[in-house]
This record gives C-alpha cells, structure tokens and sequence, in this order.
C-alpha cells in the first residue's frame, strides 16, 4: 500500500512547481506547543535552524514579512528601516489568515495570498539550509535559504535582536 501521503499545502506545491529540492517533516503538534522551540524539540535540530515566520504592518508598505531564528525576537526598528517604513508593528493575530492565508503555527513565508516584502534574517547564511513552516501545523520543511529568498523575492537583512 505505501505510506499515507500528507495533503499537500501551497507552500509544498510550489516549491515543488519550481523544482526546489526540500525535506519534509511531520509531527505531533497542540496548540499550547506552536513555538519554534516545541518544534525543534519535535524535530531534534541544531539550535538556530527553525526559524518562525512573523507579520508585520508598516505605516508605508503595508504587510512584510519577517522570517527569523526561532530563538531570536523581531526588532520592529530594524525592519522598519530596511522595508522603507518609519513604523513598523505586528500584525494583529486575528488578521493573520485573512491577510496571508495561513493560521498562527502553520505560518509559510511561501505561498501567501500575496508576495509581500520579505526579509530573511542574517543567521540564515549559517545554514546550508533551514526549517520553515509549509504552511499547515505540524508540517516544517528544510529548504535552502537562497530558494526562499528566490520564490519571496526577499533580502538577507539584520533584523533581530
């Protein structure tokens, strides 16, 4: 019969469109444990390799994307800076799905309703690759932080604390 085969997200489905190669990973997830740490946890990675995927609203641009190490926070300054705004806050929780079509702990920087302004923290040139949501809870992918930045048509900025 073979193994049962995961729905497929819209983050899959385009990295798979692009021919990108990503590993898949699936696991066990509650809603009191969505953080990058339960995740790695789950995983059993080196420190630093998960990285969350945040929303944030500028004054000028509107949403952008932040995609950081899971240990680190969002320094609104910093991103402020580099996406053009004067201001820049998170986007409230309750307009997250609206906004990229994804839920808190399932958030993918891929595949958003949208390609809105996104920034890859620095720590990502560390990796050959790194873990990100695929979009759905419980679903991660390691993807090559050059192919995220390809498909968001992101940066590479400094944007933790």
């Amino acid at each position: 019969m073979g193994k049962k085969k995961t729905q497929k997200t819209n983050a899959i489905r385009i990295v798979e469109q692009q021919k990108i190669p990503y590993k898949e990973y699936e696991f066990e997830w509650s809603e009191d444990h969505l953080s990058a740490e339960s995740v790695k946890e789950k995983l059993g990675v080196a420190d630093g390799k998960i990285f969350k995927t945040l929303v944030a609203v500028g004054n000028k641009t509107g949403p952008v994307v932040a995609v950081i190490p899971g240990d680190k926070e969002l320094n609104l300054k910093k991103i402020a800076a580099v996406s053009g705004n004067k201001k820049v806050e998170m986007l409230h929780l309750r307009d997250l799905e609206e906004t990229t079509g994804y839920i808190r702990g399932g958030c993918s920087p891929i595949g958003m309703k949208k390609l809105f302004p996104t920034y890859l923290a620095q720590e990502a040139d560390e990796f050959e690759a790194i873990i990100v949501s695929a979009g759905k809870r419980g679903i991660q992918m390691e993807i090559a932080p050059e192919a995220i930045l390809k498909m968001t048509k992101g940066k590479i900025v400094d944007i933790t604390i």
